[in-house]
């Protein structure tokens, strides 16, 4: 299962500390566990009556609960340490420490009543949470802190903290154990595109090439009425409107090419894939590999174009992060003299759900009038929707040795676009102009990926915090 598809389980620790009130860390234990089973999560944690009150505070407690998180190592995303009292800090970092899963984790400590502040009431989580959070610091355990320092299990910063936390695992997680398909060679002209495959296999990201011949050759063999043939035919013929002058035989072609690519990201369990869009696949299979590549990201699969392989890793972030296909586009044209706007395209393999509105899938334009549009069958035309989106792009530095990422967030405006041709999204970004001085003086590409909903804060935390790249935050600082 896909790491977007999987029900996030997480790691839990109840701590707690001998002079303080142990029924305070029962009852609090129940809560969490009622939240999670409510919210749809998995966890792991030691059997109630293992220890005292369920909860851990010596170092057997934390042999105990170690040995449970290693045994569902598979299963954890993250662990969640709940402090109802002060807390026992070598008990908590023992226990990570022992269970050695490499995952996030966040510290929650719960607040005092201050008319229950006598000996028998008082949590003192507030002084605790300093003191765990010191022993995390000493040991190199990096963690994802809560919205207040202390705050009640139940309450709605704690349930928005939840779903955060959450986002933060599946991009940590995802990104750690990516495989990227680059399906076909980098085109001669876009020396952009280069990267390290290198520098992405260190932190966790695998890419498995494939030549486009074996996909073309793939295609030609299907036959005709191959049931999934067939069936992505009439996938094709529903996912836009097709103009009526396209022959059916290249919709046809284009089905067969999607099968292929389907199931060969299938047999190398792919999470995205970086495409040789053009002009191969036109000149020596004669239809385009837009709509195949969007039908894709629409099935949460995303994939760049002219195999940019740091494109699809951009994009895979983005989808981890925010749950919505996203998009891959140019930095492409400025929008008249507004310096905060610009219009964003491609050819385009816009997936039709980040689009927001009615598609065409017909010829590709530029290349039409150069390779026939009868080889250019397949691109997805239409103008995105108006709302809040999120940009990221991450690179890797050849030079400097490191991957290097921007981020930052803005709006999608339903600003005309004229006569455009093929995808178009018109964004609005504060200080666009400092963005792009940015991207210009560190050397990034013209692509970058962009999803619907505000995602910018999951993605620093996932990189600031666990995967320690060079990060720009647009407009944060």
């Amino acid at each position: 299962m896909r790491m977007v598809e999987k029900r996030t389980c997480f790691g839990l620790i109840v701590g707690t500390r001998g002079f303080f009130n142990a029924e305070l860390a029962l009852g609090v234990r129940r809560r969490l566990l009622g939240i999670l089973d409510a919210r749809g999560y998995d966890y792991v944690i030691t059997p109630e009556d293992a220890t005292p009150c369920g909860a851990i505070e010596t170092r057997e407690h934390a042999k105990l609960a170690a040995d449970e998180f290693r045994k569902n190592a598979h299963r954890i995303d993250g662990v969640i340490v709940v402090l109802p009292n002060f807390g026992d800090e070598l008990a908590v970092v023992q226990t990570l420490e022992m269970a050695g899963l490499n995952v996030p984790v966040m510290v929650q400590a719960c607040d005092d009543d201050v008319d229950k502040l006598s000996v028998a009431e008082r949590r003192d989580a507030f002084c605790g949470k300093l003191s765990v959070c010191n022993n995390l610091y000493q040991y190199g355990i990096p963690f994802t802190n809560t919205t207040y320092h202390t705050y009640a299990v139940g309450s709605a910063e704690f349930e928005n903290d939840l779903g955060f936390f959450a986002a933060v695992c599946r991009v940590v997680n995802g990104l750690r154990h990516a495989r990227i398909g680059a399906i076909g060679a980098r085109p001669a002209a876009f020396q952009t595109v280069r990267y390290s495959e290198k520098l992405l296999q260190a932190t966790g990201i695998t890419v498995v090439p494939v030549d486009l011949s074996e996909i073309i050759f793939g295609a030609q063999s299907l036959k005709d009425g191959d049931p999934d043939v067939q069936a992505k035919l009439a996938a094709i013929r529903d996912y836009g409107r097709i103009p009526g002058t396209i022959p059916s035989a290249n919709v046809l072609k284009q089905a067969k090419l999607s099968v292929t690519m389907d199931r060969w990201m299938d047999e190398n369990e792919c999470d995205a894939s970086a495409v040789e869009c053009w002009n191969s696949i036109q000149k020596n299979y004669g239809c385009a590999t837009c709509v195949s590549m969007a039908m894709m990201g629409d099935r949460l699969m995303p994939s760049a174009c002219e195999v940019d392989v740091m494109g699809a890793v951009s994009m895979y972030a983005l989808l981890l992060a925010s749950g919505n296909p996203p998009a891959f586009q140019d930095w492409n044209n400025n929008y008249g003299d507004d310096r905060d706007m610009c219009l964003n395209t491609h050819c385009s393999n816009f997936p039709k759900s980040f689009m927001g509105a009615e598609v065409e899938v017909s010829n590709l334009d530029i290349l039409g009038a150069t390779l026939g549009p009868d080889n250019c069958f397949g691109a997805v035309k239409g103008q995105a929707a108006p709302g809040p989106m999120t940009f990221f792009r991450v690179s890797t530095d050849d030079p400097m040795g490191v991957l290097k990422a921007y981020l930052g967030e803005g709006e999608i405006t339903d600003d005309p676009v004229g006569n455009f041709q093929g995808g178009s999204a018109v964004l609005r970004v504060a200080n666009l102009q400092g963005l792009l001085n940015y991207m210009v003086k560190n050397g990034f590409e013209h692509h970058t990926a962009v999803t619907r909903g505000h995602v910018a804060a999951v993605l620093n935390e996932a990189i600031a915090t666990y995967l320690d790249w060079d990060l720009y935050w647009h407009g944060e600082g």
